[in-house]
């Protein structure tokens, strides 16, 4: 299974954008996804995951509130929707997938064996 993230750009703060991960070769409908972020200098950090049986979802303290993520399994896809972005939410953003995650480690990159290419995100102030 390939990944693609996409969606990424330059949004003002206080905007919206919905980033989108695609799975490419099989099907990903009963993996964990979740999103994860990097900005300049810093560590990748975890944003937001949907479970692969209950689909439930999680976030980070951060994001609660303003991001949204959702699975689409017709499309075979997941999203992040992120509103009222703030200019600390600038990142490159990837999305990661594993059919075998536990719940407790969801938030840890080492618990993810597929990784997308990443998309930028920009808020301007």
């Amino acid at each position: 299974v390939q990944l693609q993230a996409s969606g990424g750009g330059l949004v003002q703060a206080g905007g919206s954008l919905r980033l989108s991960c695609a799975a490419f070769g099989g099907t990903f409908n009963r993996w964990t996804v979740a999103w994860f972020r990097q900005a300049p200098g810093k560590e990748r950090a975890f944003v937001a995951a949907i479970f692969r049986s209950s689909g439930s979802t999680d976030y980070a303290d951060a994001v609660k509130g303003r991001f949204t993520i959702s699975r689409a399994s017709a499309e075979n896809a997941v999203y992040l929707q992120m509103n009222s972005l703030r200019p600390e939410d600038t990142a490159v953003y990837y999305c990661a997938a594993s059919p075998s995650v536990i719940r407790s480690n969801t938030a840890s990159k080492t618990a993810y064996g597929y990784w997308g290419q990443g998309t930028q995100v920009t808020v301007s102030s």
